[in-house]
């Protein structure tokens, strides 16, 4: 009996003990304690992005259901843009958050690039504040991240898009379906056409499970979409494997 009154009091010790002895650990229970400021507005006290913050920099805008790009005058009565009309993408539909500009370029960077993975929970909340968006999870038979290559991912620690797509539907998302097999030069720093050929055959289905997106409804997401040839090379493989509807969800588009 005395032993196990003894254990018993280790273990109650131990609960109180060791976050004293784990600084970071009693940092984050702190940090959930402490109230934050919207990260655009500085507002104190408020969410890291603020109700008023999103309302005044996230408002829907009209957008082509296929490629995302905003529509414009006349054409915003329409549903798809003149050049999807013209050259159908490999995507059934793609939604945007917002455009790629103040602030979200400044928040997207410090996700992707600095080191935060904490974003992804504001970041998956501004995109769930999106007309359509829950819809086309719902629906979704499966969730897919836009895969790094492993060098991409040794730089950075972590995939924001798996980070995003474990947020808005972590029942749903399958990490390791869709592959990045090849390694290629940023995107970013190519034109178009180089975009295309630097991303040839840098995709691909984990083979053992290819035959369970036959039929499948899909949802790819992705943080930013500037000129959508990498979404295009992944919807490009899964069509091959017989998905049979293809949804974009990402955070930002560029103009």
């Amino acid at each position: 009996m005395a032993n196990k009154q003894s254990e018993a009091g280790k273990n109650a010790a131990s609960q109180y003990i060791d976050p004293m002895l784990n600084p970071a650990g009693l940092l984050r229970s702190l940090a959930r304690q402490v109230p934050a400021c919207c990260a655009v507005c500085h507002a104190w006290p408020a969410q890291v992005l603020c109700d008023d913050c999103v309302s005044r920099y996230a408002a829907p805008v009209p957008r082509c259901a296929t490629c995302a790009l905003p529509l414009t005058g006349s054409s915003t009565a329409a549903l798809t843009c003149p050049d999807c009309l013209r050259n159908p993408p490999p995507l059934d539909a793609c939604l945007a958050a917002v455009d790629y500009a103040w602030p979200w370029t400044d928040c997207i960077t410090q996700f992707k690039f600095g080191g935060q993975p904490g974003w992804a929970a504001p970041l998956a909340q501004l995109l769930h504040s999106m007309p359509g968006v829950d819809e086309a999870l719902t629906q979704a038979d499966c969730v897919l991240p836009m895969p790094l290559s492993r060098q991409r991912l040794a730089e950075r620690g972590y995939n924001q898009a798996l980070l995003l797509a474990r947020q808005l539907a972590p029942q749903r998302t399958q990490a390791a379906l869709l592959l990045r097999i090849r390694h290629t030069a940023a995107q970013s720093s190519l034109h178009r056409a180089e975009r295309l050929l630097n991303l040839q055959h840098a995709f691909a289905i984990e083979p053992q499970r290819a035959a369970s997106l036959r039929g499948q409804r899909v949802v790819l997401i992705d943080d930013v979409m500037t000129t959508g040839t990498t979404l295009h090379a992944a919807a490009h493989v899964l069509r091959q494997a017989g998905a049979a509807h293809i949804t974009a969800l990402v955070l930002a588009r560029t103009g």
